[in-house]
């Protein structure tokens, strides 16, 4: 296992290559990003077990979905650290015929990239079935998938988790990121969700909380207890409570930042919050 100290360095790396890409092209979704780093940094570098190389069949190792799709600066940035393509292709974020489209898609065969994902409510059916191909094909392995909370507005998301706990796909982890905020206000000024956790249980799933989302250490902890709860009968359940642009001051706990660049003054600023650590691209 990595240090927590070295993790850290990679969260703050992170969090300066979601800021430059995003600023460049005056273009994409900084908030839930920066929300989600943590999460990101603890899957990749510490939880999944992952292969050499990379392959769209994923036989062996665990698998990654993204749901929320535009939180992709994130999940590029990750990607790129974990040496799945060259952290400099960063630099051609939301560019012209670029590999690394505003929201994930396959056909640009982006090396980490199984589905395309940003049409909200679909990940959760798509990690399903993937959950459900292992399962047949005799693979131990896990699916993991993150899902925005506003997302969970959308009614296939509740199609597909009651087919879950019907079908007792029991080798899936969801995540969802609580961060209470959402492109148009607060989840609860635009469509109140109520309790979660009792809404999830309701449909059959087993339901754990991390109430510190942005805590590496209380991450790794909360994804192994969800590792432990797995292949009982139930697909598993996280509630991360994230805070949107954490990490960056005038970003958090607003929505003002779910999707808009900063100018070069903010950049300057927000950087200056989080000093290079393993070198920009």
């Amino acid at each position: 296992m990595p240090k927590i100290e070295e993790l850290q360095d990679i969260v703050i790396q992170t969090r300066r290559d979601i800021l430059r890409m995003v600023h460049k092209v005056n273009s994409g979704h900084p908030g839930g990003s920066l929300g989600c780093t943590e999460f990101f940094v603890a899957l990749y570098h510490e939880i999944m077990e992952l292969k050499e190389g990379f392959d769209m069949d994923g036989m062996n190792e665990d698998l990654f979905f993204l749901s929320n799709g535009h939180i992709s600066p994130v999940y590029y940035s990750v990607l790129a650290r974990k040496g799945y393509f060259a952290v400099e292709e960063l630099n051609t974020f939301r560019l012209i015929d670029s590999r690394l489209q505003g929201h994930p898609t396959t056909h640009e065969g982006l090396p980490g990239v199984r589905i395309a994902s940003g049409s909200l409510g679909q990940g959760m059916s798509v990690a399903i079935g993937a959950a459900q191909a292992k399962k047949l094909n005799g693979d131990s392995k896990l699916i993991y998938s993150l899902h925005g909370d506003g997302e969970l507005q959308e009614g296939q998301n509740w199609e597909a988790i009651m087919y879950a706990a019907g079908k007792k796909v029991d080798n899936l982890i969801a995540t969802v990121d609580l961060n209470g905020q959402q492109i148009d206000g607060a989840t609860d000024d635009v469509l109140p969700m109520g309790d979660l956790k009792a809404k999830f249980e309701a449909f059959g799933w087993d339901v754990l909380e991390i109430k510190e989302g942005n805590n590496l250490e209380a991450i790794i902890k909360g994804l192994q207890e969800a590792k432990g709860r797995t292949g009982k009968g139930k697909p598993v359940c996280i509630l991360l409570h994230t805070i949107m642009g954490n990490g960056v001051d005038f970003m958090m706990y607003t929505h003002a930042w779910h999707g808009k660049a900063p100018s070069d003054e903010q950049l300057e600023n927000a950087l200056g919050q989080n000093a290079e650590t393993l070198g920009d691209y």
